[in-house]
This record gives C-alpha cells, sequence and structure tokens, in this order.
C-alpha cells in the first residue's frame, strides 16, 4: 500500500554459558525489528544438537515464553526478516538449519547473493537438496558442504564463490561464527556481554542489553568463538574487492543511535539535512517537517542551516504495515492517511519545507503532499537527502526494476509535477559523500550511479528460485525441529 525502501534483515549472535541465550537474542532481535518484520527466528546449541524456533511477524509475535524455554544452550543466533530473495513464508523464515560432510548448523543472513542460482544449480548437481527459495539457504548448504580441515578453509572456499552482500550469523553445536562479505556492504559489530561476547547488525542491539561495543566486524572478516575463546581470520584476502558500504544504512536504514563507521548516524542524518539546505535552499518556507522518523533528524539539520524553524507536522503511526489484516477498499483509498496523520494548526496557511529521505517509485510522496495541501498547507517544497535513485539494489534492498523507479524515467522537474510539489531539489552525490565523512571510493552508491562495486545481472527477480507448484508452503508458524527440553 505505501511502497518504500525496504531492507534486507537483521542478525544477531550470543555466546553466553550459563545465560538463557535465547532471551538474549530475543530482545537483541527487539531491537533490530525495524531491519524486517516479515519473519522471525531464533537458535540455539548445547554441544549436542541445534534447537530452532521460527515464525511469521513481528519478534513478539513469534516467541512467548514456553518458547524461549524449549530454546537452551550456550550459543544462540537470531534473525529478522524483510524478504528480497524469495517470497514471504514461513520456508523462508531464518534461520535456515541444515547438515553436511561438516555436520549440522544454523544460518541467519542480512544482505543479497548476487550469483544465488548458479550456486543453487550446481550444488543441486551434486545431489544436494533444497527446501526453500532463499539465497541464504544456498550459503548454508555451501558451508555444510564446503571442502577443507578446518572452519577457516571452508569459508575461504565459501566467500570465494559468492558474489553479493553478506553479513551472516552461524552456529553449530559447539561454536558461533559471525561473517562479513570483503565488500563490508551490510554492517555487523561486536560486543561484550557479562565475560560472553555478542553480534549484531547494529550496535544497538548491545545498549539494550548492557552489552559493551567492542568494534566493528572487518570486510571479509570472520569472527569465530567456542568454550576456547575468540579468533578472528580472514579466510579469502586474495580476493581484490574494494570496500563498499551501503550509503543508505546512513541515510535510512540504521536506527539513529548506532554507530556505523566509527560514527553516530544521528549527527549525520542532521549533517544530510545542513548539507541539503545549503545545496538545494527552498525558495520560501515558514516550517521545515520531515517525514518520520528516519528524515526527521535531517530536516533538524536543514531548519538549523536554512533559518526556518523545524515543527513535527506529521504523526507517524508505527504499527501500520506490521499486521497480515489487509485494509479494504475504502481503507485504501485513504491510504497514506493509515501511515501518516497531519497537524493542521501547524500546517495551516504555511509554506511547508517537507525533507525526506528518497524518492523511489513517486507513488507515496504525492499522497503526503496532498496531504499536506488539505491540511492547509499554502505551499510545500520537497526536499530529498539523496541523490536521485535511478538504478535497482543488488545487494539486499527491495526497491523494485529500473523501470519502477521514477528517477530513470523522468527528470527532476518532470518527477516535480508528478509529486505536485511547488519546488523539488535533491542531495548531490558529494554533498552525501561530505556529510557521511566516507570516501566515495568506500561507500556503494550504485542505486543512484549505476556503478556497481561487482559486476550484476541486467535484472534479477526475487522469486527466481521460487517452486512453481507452491509445494513449500506451511503453516504460518512452527517449530522446525522436534524440540526437547534441557
Amino acid at each position: 500500500m505505501l511502497p518504500t525502501l525496504r531492507e534486507a534483515c537483521g542478525v544477531f549472535g550470543v555466546y553466553a554459558p550459563g545465560e538463557d541465550v535465547a532471551r538474549i537474542t530475543f530482545f537483541g532481535l527487539y531491537a533490530l525489528q525495524h531491519r524486517g518484520q516479515e519473519s522471525a527466528g531464533i537458535a540455539t546449541s548445547n554441544s549436542r544438537t541445534i534447537y530452532l524456533k521460527t515464525g511469521m511477524g513481528l519478534v513478539s509475535q513469534v516467541f512467548d515464553e514456553d518458547d524461549l524455554s524449549y530454546l537452551p544452550g550456550a550459543f544462540a543466533i537470531g534473525h529478522t526478516r524483510y524478504s528480497t530473495t524469495g517470497s514471504s513464508r514461513l520456508d523462508n523464515a531464518q534461520p535456515f538449519r541444515v547438515s553436511g560432510p561438516n555436520g549440522e548448523l544454523a544460518l541467519g543472513h542480512n544482505g543479497n547473493i548476487v550469483n544465488a542460482a548458479v550456486l543453487r544449480e550446481e550444488l543441486q548437481r551434486d545431489g544436494i537438496t533444497f527446501t526453500t527459495s532463499s539465497d541464504s539457504e544456498v550459503i548454508a548448504r555451501m558451508l555444510a558442504h564446503a571442502p577443507g580441515d578446518s572452519w577457516k578453509d571452508r569459508w575461504g572456499h565459501v566467500m570465494r564463490r559468492l558474489n553479493g552482500a553478506y553479513s551472516l550469523a552461524v552456529i553449530t553445536p559447539d561454536a558461533m561464527m559471525m561473517a562479513r562479505d570483503p565488500m563490508g556492504n551490510r554492517p555487523l559489530c561486536l560486543g561484550r556481554l557479562d565475560g560472553g561476547w555478542v553480534a549484531a547488525s547494529e550496535s544497538c542491539a548491545f545498549d539494550h542489553l548492557g552489552a559493551t561495543f567492542i568494534r566493528e566486524i572487518e570486510p571479509g572478516e570472520v569472527i569465530y568463538i567456542d568454550a576456547e575463546g575468540l579468533q578472528s581470520f580472514k579466510p579469502a584476502e586474495d580476493l581484490e574487492q574494494r570496500s563498499a558500504f551501503c550509503v543508505f544504512e546512513y541515510i535510512y536504514f540504521a536506527r539513529p543511535d548506532s554507530l556505523l563507521g566509527g560514527k553516530l548516524v544521528y549527527p549525520i542524518r542532521m549533517a544530510l539535512g545542513r548539507e541539503l539546505a545549503k545545496e538545494a535552499p527552498a525558495p520560501t518556507g515558514d516550517v521545515v517537517i520531515g517525514v518520520p522518523d528516519s528524515a526527521t533528524a535531517a530536516a533538524i539539520g536543514y531548519s538549523q542551516a536554512s533559518g526556518i524553524p523545524f515543527v513535527e507536522g506529521l504523526v507517524k503511526n508505527r504499527y501500520v504495515g506490521r499486521t497480515f489484516i489487509q485494509p479494504d477498499q475504502r481503507l485504501r483509498e485513504v491510504g497514506v492517511h493509515l501511515k501518516f496523520n497531519p497537524l493542521r494548526d501547524v500546517l495551516q496557511d504555511r509554506r511547508v519545507v517537507l525533507v525526506d529521505d528518497s524518492i523511489v517509485r513517486g507513488t507515496t510522496t504525492p499522497r503526503v503532499i496532498q496531504m499536506l495541501r488539505k491540511a492547509g498547507a499554502r505551499e510545500v517544497h520537497m526536499r530529498i537527502t539523496a541523490p536521485p535513485i535511478t538504478h535497482p539494489c543488488f545487494y539486499g534492498i527491495d526497491m523494485g526494476t529500473r523501470w519502477e523507479l521514477i528517477a530513470a524515467q523522468k527528470s527532476v522537474p518532470e518527477i516535480r509535477e508528478h509529486i505536485g510539489a511547488d519546488s523539488l531539489g535533491y542531495l548531490s552525490a558529494e554533498g552525501l559523500e561530505r556529510s557521511v565523512q566516507t570516501a566515495k571510493d568506500r561507500l556503494c552508491m550504485a542505486c543512484f550511479s549505476g556503478e556497481y562495486p561487482r559486476p550484476v545481472p541486467l535484472q534479477m527477480d526475487k522469486l527466481a528460485m521460487e517452486p512453481a507448484d507452491g509445494a513449500l508452503d506451511r503453516h504460518e508458524s512452527e517449530y522446525t525441529l522436534p524440540l526437547r527440553r534441557p
């Protein structure tokens, strides 16, 4: 109903002997809920076997106290998902549990593997069967069957074969492993918790648990943790891949209280707004408002640089889109009002500068602008804290095909007319680089330029590995292993 950018997933891992690791993982995932609301799962291990529970919906909808009591062990990983490869169905809920010559393991994945279909066909020719349509299962089965006498050798084999983005959380019965692709496209960090270890997509998860942030896991690095301690290795250092961190983590995806590249996200978003005010000042303006929540900090920065007062002109219903109940035709016609509600007294007869993080397909923005005008706004000047999105993402953001991207089809004046704004301004790639304080050659900005850090296909279908007969369908929530109490 409200198309926008969608993140791939959030991953979490913990090793904490003597602690309730399933409960720790639950609250770690709770902090990462913004990274995906389709499904969630937790896997634990206790040196003998791996226990697993997955389900559709929010973390709080999937798990209850009884579920956590059936997930024993000292190791745990968790996952919260938005689908980028494979449909939104229980079979594709993660973590995945698989077995092979290297034993059993469970894996959770944030990112997208560009050559997953090719790798899957190769594994199938070797007699390996698949139970899902997800690229993440491809990684899991590659690890379970990878040649090598050590995990370093096995990871080296897998990393050399994968083309794409991945931050991974993996457990075996007696170890936990966290891995990040050599581009470092997706975030992953390491922390300490009462003598144990935690890892997560974002550092904000540590704050909720009372854990201490140690550092970000480096591109191409694998962290291996067992009862003997922590080891770090880079099994594929010979790969020639430049650093390519996704710039949209700064603009939109990450929580503002997370650390990325050693920097807090919130002031970076304020800097985006300040830079935008310098590059694309509105011709007039009485108030600045942001589209909540991701553009709020940027709107404050725009206000500071322009001298136009910041006000909250839109109130967001944060729970829209997190239910399986679909709106009927009358509610669909109301559209954006289900998600945002304007403050009429704040907007009445005002010239509004509206700050947002992106325009993707150009379907939601016109509704927001129309809503502001109905609430009394005299003018609406749209300002975007990113350059125009002209190319699709192949690394874990579901933004559609190129023909669906409005900036790939229309000029800025044409987009302004389409969305119904009085003026429209975007931040430049150079302004974005200055704001995030990171060199452009260390960022992935392919969605603005079409210059991908590695070769990609002309087009990818997220449902390419989906079975035609729907044979993988199961119930909305279930245990995927017969679980036993310890």
